[in-house]
């Protein structure tokens, strides 16, 4: 019976070593994907808004996530494919010296877009490995609200019908409703998300009444307050 057991103790000694390292790189990449992405998110916003230090701490945050990342690419975890996965490292890097040299050189805007195009190749990655969490969900806020803020834009110069602005405040409303089933309930419960969540989803559908109604001017309010919920979701959340 001992030797047994020392037989067998010796067999898992020499599988060990195949088994940790792969469960270890799938910790660190469900850990450092979304480490990057929340940096990511959070330098864009202060680029956008022109906190050029703030956005370079929270950039530096994400290059050393994405070094981290890189060293993983040989043996990808799932669900991530290795070849999108080092492809997007490779682009990653790319994009990550011009988002610093952008800031540097103090234009937050330029930054911003490069920081951009990399989240929207992560989100691509992982849409394309059938993953679809709440950040996911939200990034995608940003079409809709796209969308919405040109159609808005046609109604105010009579060149877009009221019909126009209910169809776009309704695929926003669609796409926030989508967002509010996908949090997690820690998250859900949040006194901020549903302040977020809920007034979005209102004034999605109250853009459409203000339309109906022609009144462009309100139409307009409910615009810029649309804008700054999917803002504060995407810094937050996205």
């Amino acid at each position: 019976m001992l030797r047994r057991a020392i037989i067998l103790s010796l067999v898992l000694s020499c599988l060990a070593p195949s088994v940790h390292p792969q469960a270890a790189e799938n910790a660190d990449i469900t850990a450092l994907i979304p480490a990057a992405m929340a940096s990511l998110r959070t330098a864009a916003s202060y680029a956008r808004t022109g906190n050029i230090g703030l956005a370079q701490i929270e950039l530096d945050d994400a290059r050393r996530a994405w070094a981290k990342l890189g060293g993983l690419t040989a043996r990808a975890a799932a669900p991530y494919p290795g070849t999108s996965l080092a492809e997007l490292i490779a682009s990653g890097n790319d994009r990550l010296s011009k988002a610093d040299e952008a800031l540097t050189a103090g234009d937050g805007a330029r930054a911003a877009a490069d920081i951009a195009a990399l989240r929207r190749s992560i989100h691509a990655m992982r849409r394309d490995a059938g993953v679809m969490e709440l950040s996911d969900c939200v990034f995608e806020l940003a079409p809709a609200m796209n969308g919405l803020r040109d159609v808005a834009a046609r109604f105010a110069s009579t060149k877009a019908g009221p019909g126009e602005v209910v169809e776009a405040g309704a695929a926003l409303r669609m796409q926030l409703q989508r967002c509010n089933s996908l949090a997690a309930s820690d998250i859900a419960s949040q006194a901020e998300f549903r302040r977020l969540i809920d007034g979005a989803t209102a004034s999605a559908q109250e853009i459409g009444r203000a339309a109906r109604e022609g009144d462009a001017g309100l139409v307009h309010r409910y615009e810029i307050e649309l804008q700054s919920f999917v803002n504060l979701l995407d810094f937050g959340y996205g």
